[in-house]
C-alpha cells in the first residue's frame, strides 16, 4: 500500500499526519483552525486519500506557521507514499465550478517542484483566514512532494467558494495523477527515473 506517516516538531508547530494514497476519503482533521480543516477536508474527499491530521500551532501569532508546516508534511508524506513513482498516471487536471466561481488545477507528479497559482481574490480573508495562505500551503506541498502545480481562479466573487474551487480541483487532479496505469510499465518519463 501507498501509505505515510511523518510527525514534525518545531518550536512554532506539532504536526502528525497519516497518509493513505490508496483510501476513501476517509481520516479526522484537526490544525485548530476552523476554515483550513474544511479545505483539507475537502481535500481528502475528491481525492479519495485517507487523511489524518493533528497540528498544534501557535496560533496566537497568526495561522501562517501552522497552515505553511500542513503542507510541507502533507508534501512529505505525499513524495512518500509515491514511492519510486512507478506506473504512475503523473498527470492530472481538473476544472471545478463552485457556484458563480470557477478554478482549475493542473498537476505534474514528475519529480520537479514548482508552483504556479493565479488567484485575484487571494489577499482577501474568509472569516479570519487570509486567502493568502492557500498559496503558501500549495507551494510547500510542491516543494516537498516533487509536484509541479498550477491553480487558477479562472473567475469568481466569494472567496470561500474560491478556495473551496482551488481545493476541490486540486483534489481531483490529484485522484488523476496518484493512479496506477496498467499501460505503464516502469517510470512515466522519457529519462527512465523521477
Amino acid at each position: 500500500m501507498r501509505i505515510s506517516k511523518i510527525d514534525r516538531q518545531t518550536k512554532e508547530t506539532q504536526i502528525s499526519l497519516e497518509l493513505n494514497l490508496d483510501g476513501s476519503g476517509e481520516g479526522t482533521i484537526d490544525t485548530g483552525i476552523g476554515f483550513f480543516d474544511h479545505m483539507l477536508e475537502l481535500l481528502k474527499k475528491h481525492a479519495l486519500i485517507d487523511l489524518t491530521v493533528k497540528a498544534v500551532g501557535d496560533l496566537k501569532v497568526d495561522y501562517h506557521h501552522t497552515v505553511e508546516d500542513v503542507g510541507l508534511v502533507l508534501g512529505k508524506a505525499l513524495n512518500e507514499a509515491l514511492g519510486d513513482r512507478k506506473g504512475l498516471t503523473r498527470y492530472g487536471f481538473a476544472s471545478i465550478p463552485m457556484d458563480e466561481a470557477l478554478c482549475e488545477t493542473s498537476l505534474d507528479l514528475g519529480g520537479r517542484p514548482f508552483l504556479v497559482m493565479q488567484c485575484a481574490m487571494k489577499h482577501m480573508f474568509v472569516r479570519d483566514f487570509e486567502v493568502k495562505l492557500v498559496e503558501e500551503f500549495f507551494r510547500a506541498v510542491s516543494v516537498e512532494a516533487r509536484a509541479n502545480i498550477h491553480l487558477r481562479e479562472i473567475y469568481g466573487d466569494e472567496a470561500h467558494h474560491v478556495c473551496e474551487g482551488l481545493f476541490k480541483s486540486f483534489a481531483r487532479a490529484l485522484r488523476q495523477a496518484k493512479a496506477i496505469d496498467p499501460n505503464e510499465k516502469g517510470v512515466p518519463s522519457s529519462k527512465g527515473v523521477i
